[in-house]
């Protein structure tokens, strides 16, 4: 057999994406040439790896342990990659960050400095919501996780980054915002999915302020909520990180009411009782430095009133 490291990182990607299309974009390279790279790995073996079904992708059993080890062979190479830059005094390696969703608009400011000044360390941070951040701490497959409230969990250490605030929030069709009474009351409400921590604030408030849903909407995302917001479908509690541009425009209103901001903390953890490696400890020592500098030059108060 005669295969190139770049057929096996296109297989591997194959198999992950299950789609031409998307590997050729997340490769950045065109559709053809993913095409022909495919076709002469899989002319290399007696046996299908891949087969079409319905115009669709599907890896077959020999296909699924040759995608093992192809992801063994690339981790080992990037790990000969890391060593070689760790013996020139250059800090090399990978830093995996899972962040809750609206954690997009935080945590790129606070790596995009660490980054340019370690080119040898690799970033991969997954966008999902809170359940599945916290698992992927807990099954060891990430360094850090961002979240936005104390976890209240002794198997944590943390470190606070920036204060998190939620607002009860209406489209620009709100003409009367201070009558919050009639405004909620006769308003649908736009939900998070099950396992996000924002839909778990929005329903705490509401048991606790003993609020009648007229009813309600399930989106999977905080953007696909402020779109919604913004389209008139109804009202949602949303941190304000990521609709501060929205609120200064006019296009999204905040509305008052008592009990609100709910206020949390934007935090890194990590687990005590896994070793750190040495990109997750430097990392840790730049916020330390860095911190109060990345909060003063990219964020500012919005003016509330």
């Amino acid at each position: 057999m005669n295969y190139t490291l770049h057929q096996l990182r296109i297989y591997l990607k194959v198999t992950e994406t299950l789609s031409i299309t998307k590997t050729a974009e997340k490769l950045n390279l065109t559709q053809p040439a993913i095409s022909i790279q495919l076709k002469n790995f899989q002319d290399q073996f007696d046996y299908p790896l891949i087969e079409i079904i319905n115009k669709k992708i599907q890896v077959t059993g020999l296909g699924k342990e040759i995608a093992i080890a192809a992801e063994s062979i690339i981790n080992q190479i990037n790990n000969i990659n890391y060593k070689s830059h760790n013996y020139k005094n250059k800090l090399a390696g990978h830093l995996k960050i899972a962040i809750v969703s609206t954690g997009k608009y935080i945590m790129p400011y606070f790596l995009s400095d660490y980054l340019k000044l370690n080119n040898g360390v690799d970033l991969t941070m997954d966008v999902t919501n809170y359940s599945k951040v916290i698992n992927s701490l807990l099954q060891y497959e990430i360094d850090f996780a961002l979240i936005s409230h104390d976890p209240d969990n002794t198997k944590f250490e943390k470190l606070d980054l920036i204060s998190n605030e939620l607002f009860l929030i209406g489209g620009k069709q709100i003409t009367s915002p201070s009558n919050e009474d009639k405004t909620i009351n006769d308003s649908t409400f736009l939900f998070r999915e099950e396992g996000s921590m924002t839909r778990l604030v929005m329903e705490n408030f509401i048991l606790k302020n003993k609020i009648k849903i007229k009813k309600k909407i399930e989106l999977t995302s905080n953007e696909a909520v402020k779109q919604a917001v913004m389209a008139g479908l109804g009202l949602s509690i949303m941190p304000i990180i990521g609709i501060r541009n929205e609120i200064e425009s006019g296009l999204l209103t905040i509305i008052p009411k008592k009990g609100l901001p709910v206020q949390t903390t934007w935090r890194l953890i990590w687990l005590k009782e896994k070793r750190l490696s040495p990109i997750a400890e430097s990392y840790l020592n730049y916020l330390a430095k860095e911190k109060q500098n990345i909060i003063q030059n990219n964020f500012t108060l919005l003016n509330h009133k």
